[in-house]
């Protein structure tokens, strides 16, 4: 195991996240992109994450390693109205578990989405639909963990029911950290080929693809992006983005949600939002990514959890 890095207290990263909101008017935060996993399931990511393994490609230490219960009081510690569980398969026959648990997690944690995912295998569109006739709200792909196609013959089903829900999917296929053999723009515009209407939030911006991926977002209107880890000094060693893409990121304000792979950071939470903030877009863009999109696009308005009253 690896030393965690270095966090301020929580009370202290508090403070500094709630003048952040103050000095731009936000008044929460609706963090699309977290993590809730099983008990086992979490430990055996977090095993994976310290050890730089071959899907990380690097020391990963995690910040925030601490109990269920103080995770879910960090986040609202932080101000984060809502959030996600986000739990994905990496082999068949576990995501209908994955699902269950995700289930049981939602209804005990009133401020976390009903979140559900999916594996290339028979039946999968099943239990998708169940997933949707049960709450779930929003569900996660990873194409580099799960190593399969998006645009598997199997999916194909499951991106149909996801389709006519109009429910959103988180999809990690970007080629970072490390690039796999379906990562990549090309298997996804190939799904949306196939699912014009389909409602994709595009992981980590799509790193290290930033630019293919606004393409992507601005030929489908379904298509959004998430910021999770985008623009931190953890990523931009690596995978650093173009700045001349800025006028790009202002043009697209209105799809972008705010993410941060919580609690599976090697940062504190507050360097997500000073990252944003340090692209210079300005106040009303960190609105629109912090608040305003992730609530219409997951369709929040008149849910009484993120009512900034």
């Amino acid at each position: 195991m690896t030393d965690a890095p270095s966090a301020p207290p929580v009370e202290e990263e508090s403070a500094a996240i709630a003048a952040f909101l103050g000095r731009h008017g936000i008044p929460g935060l609706m963090d699309v992109h977290t993590h809730f996993m099983p008990d086992n399931v979490l430990a055996k990511v977090w095993q994976y994450f310290e050890g730089a393994g071959p899907k990380i490609g690097r020391r990963w230490p995690i910040a925030y390693r601490h109990s269920e219960v103080e995770r879910i009081e960090i986040l609202r510690a932080f101000g984060v109205r809502r959030f996600t569980s986000l739990n994905y398969p990496h082999r068949p026959g576990m995501a209908q578990w994955l699902n269950d648990w995700s289930a049981q997690f939602a209804g005990d944690v009133p401020d976390c989405l009903h979140s559900g995912t999916f594996y290339p295998e028979e039946g999968a569109a099943d239990y998708v639909a169940r997933a949707l006739d049960a709450g779930a709200r929003v569900f996660k792909c990873h194409v580099q963990v799960g190593e399969f196609s998006p645009a598997d013959p199997l999916l194909d089903p499951v991106w149909q029911v996801l389709e006519d829900a109009g429910a959103p999917t988180v999809i990690h296929c970007g080629s970072g950290p490390v690039a796999g053999e379906h990562t990549g723009v090309t298997p996804v515009r190939e799904v949306l080929t196939r699912h014009p209407r389909l409602r994709l939030v595009i992981a980590h911006m799509g790193m290290p693809e930033y630019a293919e991926f606004l393409d992507l977002a601005t030929e489908f209107e379904g298509v959004l992006l998430d910021t999770t880890m985008f623009a931190t000094d953890f990523t931009e060693r690596l995978m650093p983005i173009d700045r001349a893409l800025l006028p790009r990121l202002a043009e697209a304000a209105d799809r972008i949600l705010l993410g941060t792979d919580f609690p599976n950071i090697p940062y504190p939470y507050l360097h997500q939002l000073e990252a944003l903030e340090g692209l210079g877009l300005g106040s009303d863009w960190l609105r629109a990514v912090c608040w305003d999109n992730p609530v219409r696009e997951l369709g929040l308005e008149a849910d009484p959890v993120v009512d900034p009253a």
